[in-house]
């Protein structure tokens, strides 16, 4: 595997699975019908934001992250970040080694911590992912988020210092 900046001609490969990912509803606070214009406006950043994908060994795209500044101005120096990968390759490492990739291009573009706004409580996987890599929860919102099955759910505030 291998990661690097995603380039315009690597927008359907994501597409593909990130359509997946949003009409479900279970992880992004997104609308479940994002047009596909919307969301490459929304995933493919522009610097100082970031986009990069991870490569499998046939040369397919199977996950994605952007990064970009959490606030403008003086909130700048904290990092916001997003990830999906392609549920056909889901427990592969992907999501880890797109994590810290995501980790060590913001510390080097200098950026002083990083903070996710919006962590669904109920996407384990994620939450332990996070917390693997050093991320901390600082609070949840309660029933902040609406899950197809499982209801009004809470969404975490996680950080970590670069």
């Amino acid at each position: 595997m291998r990661i690097r900046e995603a380039t315009a001609d690597d927008w359907p490969a994501i597409w593909r699975f990130m359509r997946d990912i949003v009409s479900a509803g279970e992880t992004f606070c997104w609308e479940r019908d994002t047009t596909e214009p919307s969301a490459r406006a929304g995933w493919m950043r522009q610097p100082p934001g970031r986009t990069v994908v991870a490569i499998d060994d046939e040369g397919s795209v199977v996950g994605t992250a952007e990064t970009h500044p959490n606030h403008a101005g003086p909130g700048a120096h904290v990092a916001n970040a997003g990830f999906m990968v392609d549920p056909a390759h889901a427990g592969r490492g992907y999501g880890h080694a797109l994590g810290e990739h995501v980790v060590e291009q913001a510390r080097a573009d200098g950026y002083s911590a990083m903070q996710f706004n919006a962590v669904v409580e109920t996407n384990t996987g994620a939450v332990a992912l996070w917390r693997s890599l050093g991320f901390e929860i600082l609070a949840t919102v309660p029933e902040a988020f609406e899950h197809p099955e499982k209801g009004f759910v809470g969404l975490h505030i996680m950080h970590r210092a670069l």
